[in-house]
């Protein structure tokens, strides 16, 4: 397994290497949106914080997870610096930055779009 490491302005990239093939991974970087520099997955998609999560709890869940789906842990992908992985009540792996549980926007429909932020003034865009 090789695992690289987060730098300033870098993306976290989590990556498996099995029988000498690459396996998808797990991204997370930045990108400007027009809230400024913002936590994107690896499609460049906006990530989100829920105002009533817990540290490393999610209170986000059946309708609310539907509209707001999390940003997944894959199987063998490691916290590193801020970003963690939660597990939550479900058995699902989440990741987390700064112990704030990331989630996309079912509604933003290209790279960058920022819809979500403010929806319900509890959720905001993931910022760095």
């Amino acid at each position: 397994m090789i695992l690289n490491r987060i730098l300033p302005g870098a993306a976290l990239a989590i990556s498996l290497l099995a029988a000498g093939a690459a396996v998808a991974a797990t991204v997370i970087t930045t990108a400007e949106t027009d809230k400024g520099k913002a936590l994107v997955d690896g499609k460049g998609m906006t990530l989100y914080v829920f105002d009533k999560d817990m540290p490393g709890v999610s209170n986000c869940y059946k309708e609310c997870e539907a509209l707001w789906p999390i940003m997944k842990a894959r199987s063998g992908d490691e916290p590193q610096a801020d970003f963690t992985i939660i597990t939550r009540t479900n058995g699902d792996m989440q990741w987390a930055y700064m112990g704030k549980p990331l989630y996309h926007w079912a509604k933003d429909a290209k790279p960058g779009d920022t819809t979500g932020d403010g929806v319900k003034g509890v959720w905001h865009v993931a910022l760095p």
